[in-house]
């Protein structure tokens, strides 16, 4: 059996209910969420996302297939949310984030990939001093329901996303485009690898491609999408004001008479 990580994630293994695991503190987010500049997000997180960052789509297969995911940094390896290993605390958290170290992975049995999912977590977070996740009978305790909720709602999300990505695919509405800006001081910016969906071609879609759109609650997702990308002004502002400021320079000494 073979056990695929999502990104992120180091070496996983299944959950079992005899394991005790060691939970995060409150805020505390894994390492890799420091590395990247972009996080999955998925169909019911789009109007929330919106409102703090710039979603757009992005594919590893040369367009083949696209996932949405909210862009949280300007150069690669940064993430401007994320200080001293915390999520910033006025801003949303995606359930990618928030699942860990647990989640739903895909698995491999005799080269062939299963439907169902693996309720895993990560290897170095079972620990004989963590927190039991079922009691003595093997029944779940309050915790570990919760947590089991949002990893069975999210993954099922992630299905609606993935679907919402192979329509708007389909229907040829992403195009790519490159993020092109100044920072204070004049260093420029740019972003590739990214793609959006181009506003001009919705207009031109048939009648029973706006009912399907609507019918699946992708239009408001569009649209939420479309608005948030005034958010990469307020990423760019916010790395500024990371940075210190550029020094003045040096006055010429005044000459004697």
């Amino acid at each position: 059996m073979q056990i695929t990580p999502p990104f992120g994630y180091r070496e996983i293994v299944p959950l079992q209910k005899t394991q005790a695991v060691k939970l995060p503190a409150p805020g505390v987010v894994p390492e890799f969420c420091a590395a990247t500049n972009a996080m999955p997000i998925s169909f019911s997180e789009f109007r929330v996302v919106a409102h703090d960052y710039p979603i757009v789509f992005a594919s590893g297969d040369n367009g083949q297939t696209f996932a949405a995911v909210a862009v949280v940094g300007l150069a690669n390896g940064e993430n401007l949310f994320v200080k001293d290993g915390h999520w910033l605390a006025d801003m949303y958290v995606p359930a990618y984030v928030r699942r860990y170290p647990f989640c739903m992975a895909r698995v491999t049995l005799e080269k062939k990939e299963q439907s169902n999912r693996l309720i895993c977590v990560e290897k170095t977070y079972v620990a004989a001093d963590g927190e039991k996740m079922f009691d003595e009978k093997g029944e779940p305790l309050a915790k570990w329901q919760n947590i089991e909720k949002l990893l069975r709602e999210y993954e099922a999300d992630l299905e609606r996303t993935r679907e919402m990505c192979a329509i708007l695919a389909d229907y040829a509405l992403l195009e790519p485009f490159t993020l092109q800006a100044t920072e204070t001081g004049g260093t420029p910016v740019n972003l590739s690898g990214m793609y959006r969906v181009k506003e001009e071609k919705l207009e031109h879609l048939n009648a029973a491609q706006h009912k399907n759109l609507f019918k699946k609650g992708i239009t408001g997702r569009v649209y939420a999408h479309l608005l948030s990308l005034d958010n990469f002004g307020r990423l760019l502002a916010r790395r500024n004001r990371g940075k210190p400021a550029p020094a003045a320079a040096p006055k010429a000494a005044a000459k004697k008479a």
